[in-house]
């Protein structure tokens, strides 16, 4: 509290999406990103969240009356066993360039943290490493793990060329991909049985395969219909990758994909086996969908129970890099411990 007691000149106010458009974007301005996508996710992440608009706390200078800071937590559904939960992602931290301090961010932190105890059940974030000290110095959330990239290389022409020599990195990279090619036929054959296709994201079987899916022992935010149109319907090149049964009866299992030069990023995947994680037959069909349209990489993040990485790790994903989490349960009664039990991927950040 001594941080708070020495910036008698700011004061927090519980914002308003609406009202406060101009300001949170004037704000954002030269700080988080180019002002044509801050306000495009503006419109998306704040005015259309199908679950309420975002907690928003906005830090006044009080001597010239203006807003300098500002901070947000969005809201999830979120599922434990059998109970359904709020929870808050945190997100959207500036502080304009003459006002950043660390008192003054750590006052905006600290009443967003109060707020959203009375909001949400849980709140969970993803700090970058300049946000890590402020987060730590406002003792309030745990680290509840890391959120890792995987990455799996298709075609390695493209990657070789990094690493050998320009006169033999060509010949080396149809070699391995001549390889390669004989693996998909392999993996061709072990689709037969399935029924691999692309959509997006307004298949009712969606919801059918979330109902039935076990999720024992993960808080995991609710993978439904509604959450996916929302979460990547309006995202341009964001497409559905369906596994079902060979008569398209019963979805097996999906993935929720965008293409970045030449990379299929997963920004989320779920299927019947629930909070076993991806089944390697699932994963398999996605390696097949991925090389059939021209991809030369696949990656996907995640952070969780061991469990849930198993089959991707046997299907050849490597670690690329990780960045940590931290949680903090808002709710008095039977919190998990969030360390063994959240469940997260891309689609649980806002971006």
């Amino acid at each position: 509290m001594n941080d708070v007691a020495a910036m008698p000149s700011y004061r927090v106010e519980r914002g308003d999406i609406e009202r406060d458009r101009d300001a949170v974007l004037r704000i954002w301005r030269g700080n988080l990103g180019r002002d044509e996508h801050m306000r495009a996710k503006f419109d998306w992440f704040y005015r259309h969240c199908p679950y309420g608009a975002p907690l928003l706390a906005l830090l006044r200078h009080e001597p010239d009356g203006g807003f300098v800071g500002v901070a947000a937590a969005g809201p999830r559904r979120m599922a434990y066993g059998a109970r359904t939960m709020t929870a808050g992602v945190l997100v959207d931290l500036a502080v304009a360039a003459e006002h950043r301090s660390l008192g003054p961010a750590l006052m905006l932190q600290r009443e967003l943290a109060a707020a959203g105890a009375q909001h949400f059940d849980l709140l969970y974030g993803f700090p970058n490493a300049k946000a890590v000290p402020l987060i730590r110095r406002l003792g309030l959330y745990e680290p509840v793990g890391d959120m890792v990239r995987y990455a799996r290389v298709l075609r390695y022409r493209h990657y070789v060329g990094r690493r050998l020599p320009r006169a033999v990195a060509p010949l080396a990279g149809l070699a391995i991909d001549a390889t390669r090619r004989i693996a998909e036929t392999w993996r061709a054959w072990t689709l037969d049985g399935i029924r691999v296709d692309w959509s997006g994201f307004d298949d009712v079987r969606i919801d059918a395969l979330w109902e039935r899916a076990p999720r024992d022992g993960v808080c995991v935010a609710v993978r439904d219909r509604r959450f996916l149109r929302w979460r990547f319907g309006h995202a341009a090149g964001t497409r559905l990758l369906r596994v079902s049964d060979r008569d398209g009866d019963t979805l097996q299992a999906w993935f929720a994909c965008q293409t970045k030069d030449k990379v299929l990023h997963v920004g989320d995947a779920w299927s019947d086996a629930g909070s076993a994680g991806i089944g390697r037959g699932h994963i398999e069909a996605l390696l097949h969908a991925a090389y059939g349209t021209g991809h030369a990489a696949i990656s996907f993040e995640f952070s969780g129970p061991e469990r849930g990485l198993s089959a991707w790790k046997d299907a050849g994903f490597v670690e690329r890099g990780r960045r940590p989490v931290y949680g903090l349960w808002c709710a008095a009664d039977a919190a998990p411990d969030l360390s063994r039990t959240l469940h997260l991927t891309s689609a649980d950040e806002d971006e």
